[in-house]
């Protein structure tokens, strides 16, 4: 199927949360003349930094439209400003407007909605199997993490540590006055580079830090909440990811692998965070893998056998 430049344009709304804020979303490919399944795009930057403007990739977004979906590309407030409970809240806010504006706005079906995400996004996209109702109809995990209480997160990272030291007050200067993104180009990527060279990533992060605030953190592990209910999951991952190291999408895998869950494991040998150092081949086979995984588990359930209900792969 040809898609039409003007279906990958981006239209933006604007969902008025019942919390007191509103959040920008941006959809891709909607109209009002078909309800059509939706995904919920989360994007990265540790919960710090990163905007709805920069995802998903443009291969994956054709993809995903070619195979009939619509894609709401949303923001959240980001720390240290507003913590995990708050970032959390916002996407369950943004998960009820999708269901309720989302069919008249943009065409978005209640009953097919996904959620995904890359790194940050994909951790709250997993926290989405398990906290929000209804349930998300599928999952897909890009270089995602399920257990912030590791010690790669929790502790200072050696690998951040060998870039020069952040001072404190350089951090705090990158920030923006408000929690919510913004298109003025504001680096606050300073910041997250700060907490994980220091190890202050949960405290600023979550308002909570090991050991004291174990049963808190343990709430937003989705390790630790993975069961036979959980939905079908994709989850991608390159073996040289310095950020999220790969034995997080490891353990997500077995948990999936040992509940039940259909899944899908893709394993990039010789790949780094955010498919750096990936040949355009790979990443395009992989984004066409998550978007085929999607569709399967989401629109063609009903007209044709699934793929396996587990499938981990060494591309």
């Amino acid at each position: 199927m040809t898609v039409q430049p003007a279906s990958l344009e981006r239209k933006t709304f604007v969902c008025q949360t019942t919390l007191g804020h509103a959040l920008e979303v941006d959809v891709i490919g909607g109209n009002t003349e078909t309800l059509r399944p939706c995904v919920m795009w989360i994007h990265g930057g540790g919960l710090i930094f990163g905007s709805r403007i920069t995802s998903p990739r443009p291969f994956l977004v054709q993809a995903l439209v070619e195979r009939g979906f619509v894609i709401a590309s949303v923001d959240h407030r980001l720390a240290p400003e507003a913590k995990l409970e708050e970032i959390v809240a916002d996407i369950g806010e943004l998960w009820r407007w999708l269901h309720q504006a989302g069919p008249g706005l943009f065409g978005a079906d209640p009953r097919r909605i996904c959620a995904a995400g890359a790194s940050a996004g994909a951790y709250l996209s997993l926290i989405a199997g398990y906290k929000l109702t209804p349930k998300p109809r599928a999952v897909a995990s890009l270089w995602g993490f399920g257990d912030i209480t590791a010690p790669w997160e929790a502790d200072p990272s050696e690998h951040y540590r060998a870039a020069p030291l952040v001072s404190r007050s350089s951090a705090l200067a990158s920030l923006a006055l408000t929690p919510i993104p913004t298109a003025s180009g504001e680096d606050r990527s300073q910041f997250y580079l700060y907490c994980r060279q220091q190890g202050r990533w949960l405290q600023e992060v979550a308002g909570h830090s090991l050991p004291g605030g174990k049963d808190f953190l343990d709430q937003y592990c989705p390790l630790r909440h993975i069961d036979e209910s959980f939905p079908p999951t994709v989850l991608v991952h390159g073996r040289n990811d310095s950020d999220v190291p790969a034995s997080e999408s490891d353990g997500l895998a077995t948990a999936l692998r040992e509940k039940g869950v259909p899944h899908e494991y893709h394993s990039l040998p010789g790949v780094g965070h955010g498919f750096a150092g990936a040949t355009v081949e790979l990443v395009q086979s992989t984004e066409q893998a998550v978007a085929e995984f999607l569709h399967a588990h989401i629109v063609a359930n009903a007209a044709r056998p699934l793929a396996p209900a587990s499938r981990e792969l060494e591309r």
